[in-house]
């Protein structure tokens, strides 16, 4: 079965990756305006770390001492977080038809969004030097941090996997994910997050971060994905089953 994109599924694509590129491009310059901000009192703070290091962090309590402007820029980094997560999956839903599409729009836009951000940071303040330097992701509940390679990965994963539910969805040959394909996926993701936030006692406490937590990564990344390529294969294995059975039915004369 070949899947031929139409003209729906082209302007799908086209809008997502339009609004992942300059989604991304606008979260890097926001990025570059707070590690501005940010600096001066970093390197009050910590004078032997490289202006170019995120760690140790500003802790929650240093940003209550060096002044309230702080603490609402706190406030207001966490509430652009929440906007950016809202922003990602409204773009999602106003392109999709059913909740898979959702899903599968909103994935795909959050994976480019990802990689066009590390893109654009990189074209404006040369950074990062490299997939294994380390980032601090998002704040909420508790710090992600990671090397820029495992949130590249999952990014690349979820452009993948949103792909192929958009390209069958297109083709009227939906993916149908069962419980345990939808237990598979989301227990994948859980154990993804945790990797990241393994370390937030640590972070938290104004310490460098420990060695990322890779194994736990590459277990919720392949249990995520399983999800994804069962409920495919099982898919396939249906549509074939009643294909057979369309051909092997008598016609009348």
């Amino acid at each position: 079965m070949q899947y031929l994109p139409n003209s729906r599924l082209l302007r799908t694509f086209a809008a997502l990756l339009a609004f992942g590129v300059s989604f991304g491009y606008v979260e890097a310059a926001v990025v570059v305006y707070l590690r501005a901000s940010y600096e001066p009192l970093h390197q009050r703070l910590y004078p032997d770390r490289s202006p170019t290091d995120l760690f140790p962090v500003i802790l929650p309590q240093q940003l209550e001492a060096a002044g309230p402007e702080y603490v609402h820029r706190l406030y207001a980094e966490l509430a652009r977080e929440a906007a950016t997560l809202v922003m990602l999956a409204a773009v999602g839903l106003a392109v999709a038809r059913n909740v898979r599409e959702w899903l599968a729009a909103f994935v795909v836009a959050f994976g480019v969004w990802d990689i066009c951000f590390y893109f654009w940071l990189c074209v404006l303040i040369g950074w990062p030097a490299s997939l294994f330097d380390w980032d601090l992701l998002f704040l909420l509940p508790l710090p992600w941090v990671g090397p820029i390679l495992a949130p590249t990965l999952v990014a690349l994963a979820m452009i993948g996997a949103g792909t192929i539910v958009l390209l069958r969805e297109s083709s009227g040959r939906p993916v149908r994910l069962g419980t345990g394909n939808w237990a598979a996926t989301a227990s994948g993701g859980l154990f993804v997050v945790i990797a990241f936030c393994w370390d937030w006692r640590n972070i938290l406490s104004g310490g460098l971060p420990n060695p990322f937590h890779w194994p736990l990564f590459a277990l919720g990344l392949g249990l995520g994905l399983s999800g994804l390529i069962h409920a495919l294969a099982r898919t396939q294995r249906s549509v074939g089953v009643r294909e057979w059975q369309i051909e092997q039915t008598p016609t009348c004369s």
